[in-house]
């Protein structure tokens, strides 16, 4: 059978490793899920998720055009999770009310350069 990206298929859990499920989709047709896809945050074990044998539901993410590899997702068909109590706003490490961008280092750079060049000499 030919998939597509985005396909929603049932499949067969046939291996577990530390990074990642393999998945039979059909007789010929095998793909792996990332444990980064395997569900929303951290997983320890993924044979605490998953069994061998059990059937399960996936997206297709990926089709490598020459390996023909299938990248396959279980956290794509999750709800997203509720953000965290206190953190609904993006954390910015500098201030966004300076509009200095590179000018200190531009302004800086001559005098690098220069000390840099005496160095050589």
């Amino acid at each position: 059978m030919d998939y597509r990206v985005g396909d929603i298929i049932d499949g067969r859990v046939t291996g577990i490793q530390p990074y990642g499920v393999f998945v039979l989709l059909d007789a010929h047709q095998q793909g792996l899920i990332h444990i980064s896809e395997c569900q929303h945050g951290y997983v320890e074990r993924l044979s605490d998720h998953f069994k061998v044998g059990s059937t399960i539901q996936v997206m297709v993410l990926d089709i490598d055009e020459y390996s023909k590899k299938i990248s396959l997702s279980v956290r794509a068909l999750l709800p997203a999770p509720p953000m965290a109590a206190g953190r609904q706003h993006k954390h910015y490490w500098t201030s966004r009310r300076d509009r200095t961008g590179f000018t200190p280092i531009a302004d800086r750079l001559p005098g690098w350069v220069a000390s840099q060049l005496k160095e050589l000499d």
